[in-house]
């Protein structure tokens, strides 16, 4: 399983960013959203989720853990596929389609291109539990995308997730919520240069 993937950016389109790695050009799927995060020669980390079949493999990638967690839980349901999975995460934040399953609300997940009543219904009744719990134990640890984007740039790096989290500590308390205006490129420069270890 491809768990994540990091390089630089070669092409970049409304549903699909291309990363090349180790010379090899991936194409990984997003939400336009994330597409709009990416910029030509720029380097980007992705969390992904890989779908085998017998004719494809296809690489679906996200900026942050939770989203690409919500998008692998999505297709439990009977009904759901990728694309479906993909459009409902291009359409809600992961926390307010969690809220939205967890308080019964079918009929904002309607709005879902790809899911009329019957399958947000049955998101409702599928996952109502799991998300009030998930909900729970998310409130409050919510991290953001840079912090994460930057935790696996490290470890990917070599850093262990105690000197990982070290760093990236020194960068928040440099650059406060400014951090959120920087590219990886940039953040994993300062991070780099803070710490003894290159």
């Amino acid at each position: 399983m491809i768990s994540s993937l990091s390089g630089r950016v070669v092409g970049v389109s409304l549903n699909h960013v291309i990363i090349e790695v180790g010379g090899v050009g991936m194409q990984v799927q997003v939400t336009p959203i994330t597409a709009t995060h990416c910029k030509i020669d720029n380097q980007q980390f992705f969390f992904t989720s890989l779908l085998v079949r017998e004719d494809s493999l296809t690489l679906y990638g996200f900026l942050d853990a939770p989203s690409r967690d919500f998008f692998e839980l999505l297709q439990t349901v009977s009904g759901i596929g990728p694309r479906v999975a993909l459009a409902a995460l291009a359409s809600f934040a992961p926390l307010e389609m969690g809220k939205a399953i967890s308080d019964g609300n079918s009929t904002a997940l309607e709005k879902i291109p790809g899911i009329g009543k019957k399958v947000a219904q049955r998101l409702v009744l599928e996952l109502r539990e799991k998300m009030a719990k998930h909900l729970v134990g998310v409130a409050g640890t919510a991290r953001p995308i840079w912090s994460e984007q930057l935790n696996g740039a490290l470890t990917g790096l070599g850093y262990s997730t105690k000197e990982a989290e070290l760093a990236i500590e020194r960068v928040r308390s440099n650059l406060g919520e400014a951090a959120n205006q920087f590219d990886l490129s940039e953040l994993l420069k300062l991070a780099l240069s803070q710490s003894g270890k290159r």
